[in-house]
């Protein structure tokens, strides 16, 4: 999306071209005439600084990566906008505002491409750093996002492993229960034959049948 802040003090009056001559403006705002987009063209691409600013970078940073450095007369679009927020014009109209900043640029020996060109150059070096910081942000995504399945296949292969050592013990106690309660059963039919064979000769069976009593506790000795 193009940005449209720059027609605040760029524009090109064709409205009235029969304007009282003591409105002209002096060559160098005929030139602001000449559109930021063709301004832009005749700048090279921002080079990728070999450098990177750090992720939480100022933007002062940022410009002096990308070597951009305030010019001798000192106009940049930063002193524009300082200009404009002044407290002499800036509760005027835009086209007074627009015509007071360009006088004092034609009185500083200073062309208004000058400012345009710095303001894009600015531009450009926000945008390559958004875009490194993008895919610094993208890639560290991808490397997290494969770690973390890394991380959840391995999570799932101990969970599977524990859920089987588990379900081994489980079986375990369960076989062992079986076992145990089958040969109680043979127990007990192994009592009641040897009782039933030893009532015949005891009025009373000292022979005991199904589970065995809990044990008592042993007995204490004489109170002294």
């Amino acid at each position: 999306m193009s940005k449209k802040w720059y027609n605040y003090f760029v524009s090109v009056d064709e409205a009235n071209p029969a304007a009282d001559q003591s409105q002209t403006q002096p060559d160098s705002a005929r030139s602001a005439a000449q559109t930021v987009a063709d301004i832009a063209a005749t700048l090279s691409p921002a080079p990728t600084p070999a450098t990177q600013p750090a992720a939480g970078a100022s933007f002062e940073e940022i410009y002096t990566a990308a070597e951009i450095h305030p010019p001798d007369h000192g106009y940049t679009i930063y002193k524009i906008a300082d200009m404009l927020q002044s407290e002499h014009i800036r509760n005027l109209p835009a086209e007074v505002k627009r015509s007071s900043i360009l006088l004092a640029l034609d009185a500083a020996g200073v062309k208004l491409q000058d400012i345009i060109e710095d303001a894009v150059r600015r531009d450009r070096a926000l945008d390559t750093f958004e875009r490194v910081q993008q895919k610094a942000v993208e890639d560290l995504e991808k490397r997290k996002t494969a770690e973390n399945t890394q991380i959840q296949a391995e999570l799932d292969r101990l969970v599977s492993e524990h859920r089987a050592r588990i379900q081994a013990n489980n079986d375990a106690v369960a076989k062992d229960k079986d076992r145990f309660f089958g040969w109680r059963l043979q127990k007990q039919q192994e009592e009641q034959k040897i009782a039933d064979t030893v009532s015949h000769f005891v009025s009373e069976n000292p022979i005991t049948r199904g589970q065995p009593a809990a044990s008592s506790a042993p007995e204490k000795g004489p109170a002294k």
